[in-house]
């Protein structure tokens, strides 16, 4: 199961995990289906609300390219206060 199949799975379909992400169900189905990848602030924004379960690196392999020790050592709320506003 791919990592995007396993995020729906997380939230229950591909329009809960839309909801939850604030994006279009098609982007969601463009992601599993491999159609596109999906974007650094999204990828940390999913790090952020799901407490660390999926990570933003293993979701935008763009943001492999920081530096790892600085990816290895942040906590997985380190994002969330970008989303503090949130509902």
């Amino acid at each position: 199961m791919n990592i995007f199949k396993s995020l729906v799975k997380h939230f229950g379909t591909q329009n809960d995990t839309a909801d939850a992400l604030e994006v279009n169900q098609g982007t969601v189905s463009g992601w599993v289906r491999g159609k596109y990848g999906m974007g650094p602030i999204t990828a940390m924004k999913v790090e952020a609300i799901t407490g660390g379960k999926f990570k933003a690196y293993e979701l935008c392999p763009s943001l492999k390219k920081l530096d790892t020790a600085v990816v290895a050592d942040a906590p997985a709320t380190a994002t969330a206060d970008l989303f503090a506003d949130r509902p």
